[in-house]
This record gives structure tokens, C-alpha cells and sequence, in this order.
């Protein structure tokens, strides 16, 4: 058993950078490289690829990617793991096996399989499966008969299978992203699947991992403080056998490991940080400790885990009707006034009888709405109109109409894309199914030998642990900052730093303090019903705070705040990204001694 692994990561999305696997090869010692190109859009891209050629399905760009780091790869003795195989991973496996013959490579290949519902879906529905909406008001009856994509995230259990089997590249289909980090460290240590808090350890590493350069310096607050951002290192994680690791990245390379880089990306995109669920364990993300522990490394310890929930999270996605966008771009001067003037042209002629319609003014207030600052007119505007509905025939009404004021409207205007393409529109319906109904499938491919396992997603212990309580004072009713004789009114950013993005229409604002000060300051200043209230225009739910006290950090999760989500929403940020930085313009009065606390 080793005492060591080293495991980094080359990706956290479909289009992330195509060299960063060569790089993380050729950089310096590594076990493994993971890969993640799965999100819930993505299946759906995925879903209509396979549709129109059965040979596609999976994330292609993963052959490119791998191709120039294939030789280092077999040469250093590293095995990658990657969940490109989509929709179709055995095609997925079949294009690396022409890869590897081409560059005259042979690695043992496994395939991971098993979470596509989609041809079972029928068979599903009939043995009465469930897959009610998560939000415990909407039934599965709603959407049947309109689904095109369905996956259960399965979890590391398949992919250790694979790597018992001697496979040096491994494609998977919707596992959790954080599965492909945990997988070797299970393999490579002999950890028990009931020893919660090592894979609850393992867990947290992949969710550090799982977004590439996120945890080294990208999308960071304080992005400005970075020496340099010229080709950014992605994450390495130094794991130990006890559960403890080190996240850093390679000498030479640009960015930042930091306790504040860590903090944002532990935040990211999670919701009770007392329970983020997987199919391997229950997280406690507020036991988590970091230290910083010399130049661009940061050691994490304290993971707590629990039982692992009795079901499995089912992705699927459903038609919903049509939609359009078009966009127009609006010079200055009087470029808001233009923008609503045609607007209001537009509307006017074609009526509010949408199921959904927006407009946005791009460059004055379209990702936060009133929230913010009132800044100066911009110079330009991109006009952004868009509809949805499940009559084709009023959304293509639209897509013809918009172009036709070019020459009706206030002067200055410019049509960006021609006329507005009408697509059909998706929803995302997260759901939930009992284990017993999903097993994974391996398959290792070693030169013309096949060898299949079925590996049942039943746990030991699954089910068996108890949920956190309630979250006291989540809508607290304080909305205004305690009082005190001699404080300075700054924005939120001066004693804080946050990150935001998306769980299907809902949104998350993960929040750190600068200061243990400041912690304590933003305890009864920054109250659920206050961040609730600044974004007023934009959450149609509660909002719910949780606190992270070892971390100096808060989660404010925005229930209905992205209408309707990545698959189906009209708005500019439908994947609530920089809803982060509008939160950190909000003005608070803060003491004086809190601001020295933060060198303010």
C-alpha cells in the first residue's frame, strides 16, 4: 500500500482548456489525471448527438485531449479517469482504443456503465420507480412521456472495480464528479466503503478537484492579488492513507493555492454543508480544517462522513415546448432609454401571451437586476429579448418579427446574429431512485479480452444515518448591521470573498470571512432575509444561511433564483456565476475594528 497518491485534475468542464492534461503529465510526479466534462446541459448535447449518429454521445474532445499526452501517460505509469464517456461510453472507449493503436500505445481500458436510465425508463415507470421532483410538490406524471435524458449519478464503487482489474484509462458515464478522485484513493489505501470519514475525506478532495483550475486561482475574488495568471497550474492533491491531504499544483505554473482558493471552491455549488449527499457518504463540510502549509500548498483535514442516503440522485431533463433569444446591439448616446424604447416597440406588437418572456439590457443590470449599484450609463448595450413557449408557432412569430424593427427603431441600433433560431427548450427535473433498481457495469478491455462485472450500487449502512436539524435563524429577521458609535461604510468585498453557481433552478452563494472579526460581524449582519431582500427581483423562494465556523464562511443557498435553470432559463446568468460578485457590492457600516481586522 502506498503512503502517497498524488491525483490531479485537467478539466472541469466540456471545453476546458485542451492542454491542460499534456501539462499535468509533463509537469511533474502524478498517479492520476481526472477528467470531468459532465453537466446536466451536457447530457442533453449528448442525448441529441447519439440520436442523430449512434457512434457519438460522449464528450469527443476527451480523444483530442488525450492524444498528445497519451505517450507520458503509458511511459510515467499514469492512469486517467475520465466520466467523457457521456451517454455512450463503450464508443467513447472504442475512439481511445483507435487513439492508443494509432500512437502505438496499449493500455488496459475499463468502461463504466449503468446510469443511463433512458432505455430502462418504460420499464422504470411500470415497476413504479418513483421520480417524483426533489422539491417533494411535483409529480413524475408531469413530465412523463416528455423525458430525453435520465442518469443516476453512481458513485465510486464501478470505477474501483476497474482499477482492480489493471485499466489505465477509465470512461464513465454520469458518475459524481467527486467519484472519479475517490475511486483510486479506495484502491490505493484499502479503505472500507462503511469507514465514512475517510471517504467522506476522499470525497472532499474531488470536490476540490472535481473544477480544475477553480481551486488554483481561477474565478477568485481576489483575482488581482495573484502574481500571475499566464498559464494557470491546475489542482494536485497529496493524499495520506489517514484521510488528510495537500492540494497544490505544479512549480512554475501561474495562479494560486491558497487557504482563500480552497475556501471559495469547497463552497462551490453545494448545499447543506452539513450533508452534501453523494452515493458513497454523507459530508461534513463544516468539520473541515485548512492550513496553510508552505508556498501554493494548503492541508485539509477533519473530514467527518456519514451514512450514504438510501437513494440515488437521478439527472433527467425533459422537453419543454420552444424557445428563441435574439440580440440587438444599442450604441449611445441615451443607450438604456434606446433599449427600452425598442423594447416596448417590440412587445407592444407582440403581446406578454408567453409562458415565459424576458428582456435584458446587457452592460446596465442584467445579471443582478436592482441589486447593485446604480453605475453610469454604458456607452452600448446588447438588447436581449427571448421567449419560451410550447407553441412553436408563437415563438418562431417572434424570431421573425424581432429583425424586422432594425429600421423602425431609435437610431443606432445593430442586429447581432441575425434573425433569433427557434430551439426546443428543456427543463431539469432532479429526482431520486432506490438503489436496488441501478446496477453499475465495468467492463475491462485488455488488447481483444473482455471481462464484464456488474457491480450492484447497494451500500452497507446506506440510509442508516440521521439528517442534520434544522438550520436556526435562516430567516432571521434581523436586516439591519448591529449598531455601533464608529464605523465606515464599505462594500461587502472589503471584509469578504464568495463564489456563486447553479443546482438546477436554485442557486448558491458560498461566502468567507476575512477575518474571524469579520466572521462574527457578518454572523448578525448578513442575515438569509437580507441577501434574500437585495436580490429581490431575482429569487422567487427563501433563502436559507448556513455557517461554516472553522472555515469562517457561510452557504446562502437561493431557492428559485434562476428561473427555471441552466436547461430551460431565459435569463443572462442562468447559472447564477457572478451572482457572487454583485452580492460583495452590497455597502454594509462596518465597526472600525472589524475593517482593521482585514488591514481596511
Amino acid at each position: 500500500m502506498k503512503n502517497l497518491v498524488r491525483i490531479a485534475n485537467a478539466s472541469g468542464y466540456w471545453g476546458d482548456d485542451p492542454e491542460a492534461l499534456y501539462r499535468q503529465v509533463a509537469g511533474g510526479a502524478v498517479d492520476y489525471v481526472t477528467l470531468d466534462y459532465l453537466a446536466e446541459i451536457t447530457m442533453v448535447i449528448l442525448r441529441r448527438q447519439r440520436d442523430r449518429d449512434p457512434q457519438r454521445g460522449y464528450a469527443y474532445d476527451f480523444i483530442d485531449h488525450l492524444r498528445r499526452a497519451l505517450p507520458l501517460v503509458a511511459e510515467r505509469g499514469v492512469t486517467v479517469i475520465a466520466n467523457a464517456g457521456g451517454i455512450n461510453p463503450g464508443a467513447c472507449a472504442d475512439a481511445v482504443a483507435e487513439l492508443c493503436a494509432e500512437v502505438g500505445v496499449d493500455l488496459p481500458i475499463g468502461v463504466v456503465a449503468g446510469d443511463d436510465l433512458m432505455p430502462r425508463l418504460a420499464e422504470l415507470e411500470e415497476q413504479g420507480a418513483g421520480l417524483d421532483h426533489l422539491d417533494g410538490e411535483r409529480t413524475y406524471d408531469e413530465v412523463r412521456g416528455h423525458v430525453v435524458a435520465a442518469n443516476a449519478y453512481i458513485g465510486a464503487k464501478p470505477v474501483v472495480e476497474a482499477l482492480r482489474g489493471g485499466a489505465r484509462i477509465i470512461v464513465t458515464g454520469r458518475t459524481t464528479d467527486a467519484a472519479l478522485i475517490l475511486a483510486p484513493l479506495v484502491h490505493e489505501f484499502g479503505w472500507a466503503w462503511e469507514d465514512w470519514d475517510r471517504i467522506a475525506a476522499g470525497t472532499v478532495a474531488g470536490h476540490i478537484l472535481e473544477c480544475g483550475a477553480q481551486a488554483t486561482g481561477g474565478n477568485y475574488t481576489d483575482w488581482q492579488r495573484i502574481p500571475s495568471m499566464l498559464d494557470v497550474g491546475y489542482p494536485i492533491v497529496e493524499a495520506s492513507a489517514d484521510g488528510s491531504f495537500v492540494v497544490t499544483k505544479h512549480p512554475g505554473t501561474g495562479g494560486l493555492v491558497s487557504r482563500r482558493t480552497v475556501t471559495e471552491q469547497l463552497l462551490y455549488e453545494i448545499g447543506d454543508p452539513r450533508a452534501y449527499l453523494t452515493p458513497d457518504v454523507s459530508v461534513d463540510f463544516t468539520a473541515l480544517e485548512l492550513a496553510e502549509d508552505g508556498a501554493d500548498r494548503v492541508r485539509v483535514s477533519g473530514a467527518r462522513g456519514r451514512p450514504a442516503p438510501s437513494a440515488l440522485k437521478v439527472s433527467m431533463v425533459y422537453r419543454h415546448g420552444y424557445r428563441a433569444v435574439g440580440t440587438v446591439l444599442v450604441s449611445g448616446p441615451n443607450a438604456v432609454a434606446k433599449s427600452e424604447r425598442l423594447a416596448e416597440m417590440v412587445w407592444h406588437r407582440l403581446g406578454d401571451d408567453f409562458e415565459d418572456w424576458r428582456t435584458d439590457l446587457v452592460g446596465h443590470r442584467a445579471c443582478w437586476g436592482g441589486a447593485g449599484p446604480d453605475e453610469n450609463e454604458p456607452n452600448e448595450i446588447v438588447l436581449r429579448i427571448g421567449v419560451v413557449d410550447p407553441d412553436r408557432a408563437k415563438v418562431e412569430r417572434f424570431s421573425k418579427l424581432l429583425l424586422g424593427f432594425a429600421l423602425q427603431g431609435p437610431p443606432g441600433l445593430g442586429m447581432l446574429g441575425g434573425r433569433p433560431a427557434v430551439q426546443p427548450a428543456y427543463g431539469f427535473w432532479p429526482a431520486t431512485i432506490d438503489r436496488e433498481y441501478v446496477t453499475a457495469e465495468v467492463e475491462l478491455r485488455n488488447g481483444d479480452a473482455r471481462q464484464r462485472i456488474e457491480v450492484p450500487t447497494t451500500l452497507a449502512g446506506a440510509g442508516t444515518g440521521s439528517s442534520p436539524d434544522a438550520v436556526e435563524g435562516a430567516a432571521a429577521k434581523e436586516d439591519d448591521e448591529p449598531h455601533t458609535a464608529r464605523t465606515s461604510r464599505v462594500r461587502l468585498s472589503t471584509i469578504a470573498y464568495a463564489r456563486s453557481g447553479d443546482k438546477g433552478a436554485h442557486a448558491n452563494i458560498g461566502l468567507g470571512a476575512r477575518s474571524e472579526s469579520a466572521f462574527e460581524f457578518l454572523r448578525e449582519a448578513l442575515t438569509a432575509n437580507r441577501v434574500r431582500n437585495f436580490y429581490q427581483e431575482l429569487v422567487d423562494g427563501e433563502v436559507v444561511r448556513y455557517e461554516l465556523a472553522k472555515l469562517l464562511a457561510f452557504n446562502f443557498v437561493l431557492h428559485d433564483a434562476l428561473g427555471g435553470g441552466g436547461t430551460l432559463s431565459l435569463r443572462v446568468d442562468h447559472q447564477g456565476k457572478t451572482l457572487a460578485q454583485g452580492l460583495l457590492t452590497m455597502e454594509l457600516d462596518v465597526p472600525e475594528d472589524v475593517l482593521a481586522s482585514v488591514g481596511a
